[in-house]
């Protein structure tokens, strides 16, 4: 269950110019208390088929976070226009605005641009240079898409450990009584039975094999952070 839920964004400034900066009004609740801070990131996607022109506009750190309801304003620079290929300038793009909880990303926020010019003349007739101050944006802020991760918070991550600990330390007693057994075993055998002895110890020895080989595998098993 994620710690951190995403409760409502508010799109400011909308329609703005192409120029002006990025203001969204957030609101998430938090159920526990947590040890760091979160960090808020919008993308802007500058090209359809490179990731090579994404710009992370603005990055922030919130918190320390109370429990309860919050609320914050986020503000970013608006991208920069020369590294935008100039075909895609005035055109529709994506917004990404995620947030993530000590460098693991658990919710993500993509929207929809519509980068056009401010008059009706330069969109029908466009201008060989794209003039950048006539064009405006519009982010279709009715329609969002939301994208969340399962990811591992303070309390779940304390929960896993000592259970952990605890198959740890039950298989290293197996493998102390199983010695034990052995060992007993070996003093009642008499030293007419040399060979059965040998034959006991190698199956003895295989069976430590497998118990090394369950805990190996329990904890490549074990999901990690």
């Amino acid at each position: 269950m994620s710690i951190v839920s995403l409760l409502g964004i508010e799109v400011l400034n909308n329609p703005a110019k192409f120029t002006d900066p990025y203001e969204f009004e957030i609101t998430f609740e938090c159920l526990e208390p947590l040890k760091e801070d979160l960090e808020w990131k919008l993308t802007y996607v500058g090209s359809s088929s490179s990731l090579d022109h994404d710009q992370e506009l603005d990055s922030i750190l919130v918190g320390p976070v109370p429990v309860g309801i919050n609320k914050f304003l986020f503000k970013a620079d608006p991208p920069s226009p020369e590294l935008i290929p100039a075909s895609e300038l005035v055109s529709v793009t994506v917004i990404l605005l995620s947030c993530a909880y000590a460098e693991r990303e658990f919710v993500r926020v993509g929207y929809y641009v519509n980068n056009e010019y401010d008059s009706e003349e330069l969109r029908e007739n466009p201008p060989a240079k794209v003039q950048v101050e006539h064009v405006m944006r519009n982010i279709l802020a009715e329609k969002p898409r939301v994208t969340r991760f399962n990811i591992v918070w303070d309390n779940e991550a304390a929960e896993d450990q000592p259970e952990i600990v605890e198959e740890e330390e039950e298989e290293e007693e197996e493998e102390e009584d199983e010695e034990d057994e052995g060992e007993e075993d070996d003093d009642e055998e008499d030293d007419d039975e040399d060979d059965e002895m040998a034959e006991e110890e190698d199956d003895e020895e295989g069976e430590e094999v497998d118990v090394d080989e369950e805990i190996d595998l329990e904890k490549e098993a074990t999901p990690k952070d």
